[in-house]
Order: structure tokens, then sequence, then C-alpha cells
């Protein structure tokens, strides 16, 4: 477990994963704890793919790669690259299991610095092959939620209209209910997660607080450079899940070929690419 401290932050991060399984703020805790009764994760990394894949498999080349949800980085022990009391990066590079499900070289970097009140999150992904490589990638962060979500509220950067995306057998999209108009506060309710996540494709903000209406207690999310946003909870339990993915579900009607699948992103071989979000905790 690699450790982070301040004057106000305490983070523990575990090597599996890169997985930040501890933040205290001030003392009090602000993610989830990880109770298997509703969920063991506490904010797993998602890559080289966000949810699922149709079927459980990709083709690219006339092969198929079959890899379970989420991607293999939340399963695999990263090397620490280097840390300290205020940042520690965490390097995942291919293995020959890892060829087995994705054919790319990779060097899939994830940094954490902590800075008074606020965690920041780098995702920096190397493309060490000699081709085009597809990729998703994405948080999967929880948030504590004293009482209940009941008792929070979600407030966007800007006024939006906001429609929950489902998806009929985990392939075909379809749009359901709106959920917000012309609003930026959207109060959260346990029914809202019956069917799995709330998944937003056409988020405006930039960034989103989650606000408890008892006590004003925040947590805002910045997520400059992620298409979705994702909200996902298990029934009953306190936390709420913020996502912000680059990379969304398969959705494209049984569609295999990872070149033509929604929402995915190609890096040329031997470029780099860096994305950034940021975690503001108010107690």
């Amino acid at each position: 477990m690699v450790i982070l401290k301040n004057e106000i932050l305490y983070v523990e991060i575990a090597e599996k994963g890169a997985e930040v399984r501890k933040l205290l703020c001030d003392g009090k805790n602000r993610v989830w704890t990880g109770d298997e009764k509703y969920w063991d994760g506490v904010s797993p990394v998602l890559f080289p793919i966000c949810s699922r894949l149709n079927d459980g498999y990709f083709t690219y080349d006339g092969k198929e790669y079959y890899m379970g949800m989420h991607g293999f980085v939340r399963d695999t022990v990263a090397e620490v690259e280097s840390a300290t009391d205020l940042s520690a990066t965490f390097l995942f590079k291919e293995t020959e299991e890892t060829l087995k499900q994705y054919p790319w070289h990779f060097e899939f970097r994830v940094t954490y610095t902590i800075r008074g009140n606020c965690l920041d999150t780098a995702y920096e992904i190397k493309n060490t092959s000699d081709s085009t490589m597809y990729y998703s990638v994405g948080a999967h962060e929880s948030y504590y939620c004293d009482g209940g979500i009941e008792n929070y509220d979600i407030i966007f950067e800007r006024n939006e209209t906001l429609y929950n995306v489902t998806y009929e057998d985990k392939s075909v999209p379809c749009t359901r209910n709106i959920l917000l108009k012309d609003s930026n506060v959207l109060p959260l309710y346990e029914h809202y997660f019956e069917i799995d996540s709330i998944i937003f494709k056409d988020v405006k903000s930039r960034y989103a607080t989650l606000r408890n209406r008892k006590t004003a207690e925040t947590a805002s999310v910045k997520f400059d450079g992620f298409d979705y946003l994702l909200l996902w909870h298990k029934p009953g339990a306190p936390y709420i899940c913020i996502e912000p993915w680059a990379g969304i579900c398969a959705s494209n009607g049984g569609v295999t070929d990872i070149t033509k699948k929604e929402g995915i992103l190609k890096l040329a071989a031997g470029e780099k690419i860096v994305f950034n979000h940021s975690i503001y905790y108010e107690n």
C-alpha cells in the first residue's frame, strides 16, 4: 500500500489496480469502505475498456480477444515507479497474459498527487506498438454518502438537460426518461439505480459537485477531456460513484470490431496522451 498525506488529506493506494482504497479529509472518511455486502471495490481504474464488450469479446485484424468488464488493469499489480508523501506514479505494461486479451504493447501510468484538499489523477497512455492502438480509459471513484444517497444532490457547473441512456440486452442503445431539464441540480434517488448506472452522453459541464443537503459537505469532480459521465450505486448502500469516462458501453447492435466501437479512441504508434481529473473535498 502506498500512502499519500498532507495536513488535510490521507490517501491509501493499492498496488493492485493502482486503486485508491481509503481517503480521509480532515480525518473523516470520504470514500466507500469496500464492504462486500454491496461492492468490494472503492475506486477501480478502467483500462483499456470501459464497461463490457458485446458477448465479452472484440475483434481486431480477424482475431477475437476476450476481456472482462472494465478491462484488466483493475486486477493487475502495478510497478510503483515513484512515490513521495505528496505524489505516486504506478506503471502498467503489456504482459503475455494481457496480449491474449488485447493485442497492443503499451505503457499506462496512473499518477496521484495531493495538494491541499485536492486529489489530482493523471492517466498517461503511450502506444509502444507499431500499429494504431484502440482504447478507452475511465475512473470509477466512489464517494461515501452519510445516511444514504437521498440526502445528496449532484450540482453541475452549468444548467443541463440530461437523459439517462440505458441499454437493452447490453447492446442496443435506448434513451429512456429525462432526469434533468434546464437545471443544474440533480437530487439523487434510490429508484434511479434499479436498472444499473445512469449514463450521460451530453454533459456540457466540466465539473460536478456532490453535496450533502443537511451538512453542506461537498466533493467536486473536474473532468475535462472525458466525453461521458456515469453515476452508479448499489441500492441501499451509502455511496455514489461519479465516473468520468473516455469511452462507453458496447452499444452498436452487436458489432464487435473494436475500430467501430462507439466512443473508442485511438493512438498512433509511438504517441502518448494524458487525461486528467481532480477531486476537491470540503467538510
